[in-house]
């Protein structure tokens, strides 16, 4: 893409038009990324519950990771949104630096567990004795997704900061067609290939993602996109950028990985009261996203756009931006959860469920279904508002504190104590989101995350 068109403000948008050019490729990325996820384990489901608990328990650590990440790139991200307020293209490519540095130094880690202690890690999350021989081999032939996620994670949080959200799209829609078509050829034994089952689902993905890197780098470095540059550009980053990133973005990543690692918990509460009923959980997550993802979305855009504002030094129209932006994405969070309270029954059908199996999960869904604008807003403060001022150890603290004092606690009480059904379990975890909701409506109204932090930055 030519660095020119890049670079050029579009004036006189409005609001409408940019929230569109900015959140709808992200929502649309999105919604492929979570249908992905529902093609691999519609597949993986036919197969049956006890392989689709299996591969459900052991993405759990690339969960954690992709947390992680998510977290520290979210919190780089308030940086090069408030950079590309000033339009700093030198300062953006340093933070990119320091996001891949870190991030791939975590991958590594991450990379070495996996394809060493494999069992240890799936028995994190379950005792089951099938679903610990079967996940195993899931969790090391798939190791390889935590290097390219290192790189890709990093290079996606600068395009979606210099507000070139298309790019991650298009690049989405040829990872997703070559999964889909590698998981039918490799799950089932199509076209002479060997039937492999879930190592299939595996295989496939390992293979997506690999060639998702090389149409990252591809993209950004051979076509010269505006963020492309020399090493030099990218891993020259002064001490003083380091800190202050580093401030920013380790209370983000705690709070992602401790919400990841907190979300396993609940998973791991789950999958000790059976297969059925941790098969419906994960089948009910994975329909959930389709809903859910899209809307989530709305809090990168909210801190791309808002960061953008902040950084220019519009404070108030930043703050202005963020009540706008929440407002549409709490209105189309209820809309979902409207969708996915009527649809909820058709598309269990798509599953090999047991009648039991299939009633869980419908159960399942209409509980997220209820709660679904809920947990948009939530996110949308945290992801978006908070993060977009750089009032990340607020929000690491709120999450923390309301995943692990209430919502674990209670998964675990409720799910192995009290052995209540698993849909009642799943309906009590939602006190979580509940608390949440009044904490962050809070400090969204104090204004004290409205903030620029790049004023004092130089252009060297």
């Amino acid at each position: 893409m030519p660095r020119k068109n890049h670079l050029r403000e579009t004036k006189n948008e409005t609001f409408g038009k940019k929230l569109l050019r900015v959140a709808l490729p992200i929502s649309l990325q999105s919604l492929i990324a979570s249908s992905l996820s529902l093609v691999d384990n519609l597949m993986v489901g036919n197969l049956g519950e006890t392989e689709l608990a299996s591969v459900g328990l052991s993405t759990q650590i690339h969960l954690i990771f992709w947390m992680v990440l998510f977290g520290f790139n979210g919190g780089t991200t308030t940086y090069m949104a408030q950079f590309w307020g000033k339009r700093d293209l030198k300062s953006i490519r340093r933070v990119t630096g320091i996001s891949v540095s870190v991030s791939f130094s975590v991958g590594l880690l991450f990379f070495f567990v996996s394809i060493f202690f494999p069992r240890f890690v799936l028995g994190i999350f379950t005792n089951i004795p099938e679903v610990l021989d079967m996940g195993m081999h899931f969790v090391r032939y798939s190791a390889v997704i935590f290097l390219t996620w290192s790189v890709v994670v990093p290079l996606t949080a600068a395009l979606k900061a210099t507000q070139q959200t298309s790019v991650p799209l298009k690049i989405s829609v040829v990872v997703f067609g070559t999964n889909t078509i590698l998981c039918v050829v490799f799950i089932f034994g199509m076209f002479g290939a060997p039937r492999l089952g879930i190592m299939g689902a595996c295989l496939a993905t390992a293979v997506s993602r690999i060639l998702e890197l090389v149409l990252y780098l591809v993209t950004i470095f051979a076509r010269k996109n505006i963020i492309a540059g020399s090493l030099r550009d990218f891993f020259s980053w002064d001490k003083k950028l380091f800190r202050k990133v580093l401030a920013n973005a380790v209370p983000t990543t705690v709070n992602e990985a401790m919400w990841g690692i907190g979300v396993s918990f609940y998973n791991a509460a789950f999958g000790r009261m059976g297969v059925t009923e941790f098969a419906a959980v994960q089948a009910g997550n994975t329909i959930q996203n389709i809903f859910s993802l899209a809307c989530f979305s709305m809090g990168d855009a909210m801190l791309i756009l808002v960061g953008e504002k902040l950084g220019k030094g519009e404070l108030d129209e930043g703050y202005r931006l963020a009540g706008r932006i929440m407002k549409v994405a709490v209105i189309i969070g209820a809309v979902a959860g409207a969708l996915l309270l009527v649809l909820s029954r058709f598309i269990v059908k798509l599953f090999e469920f047991t009648p039991q199996g299939s009633r869980y999960t419908v159960l399942i869904l209409l509980v997220y279904g209820v709660f679904l604008f809920i947990k948009i807003h939530n996110a949308a403060i945290i992801t978006g508002v908070l993060r977009a001022g750089g009032d990340t150890r607020f929000a690491m603290f709120a999450e923390i504190a309301c995943v692990w004092l209430i919502g674990v606690p209670v998964a675990f009480f409720f799910a192995l104590c009290a052995k209540l059904p698993i849909y009642l379990v799943v309906l009590c975890v939602q006190a979580e989101e509940l608390t949440k909701f009044f904490v962050l409506r809070r400090r969204y109204k104090s204004k004290k995350w409205v903030k620029n932090l790049v004023n004092d930055e130089t252009r060297d």
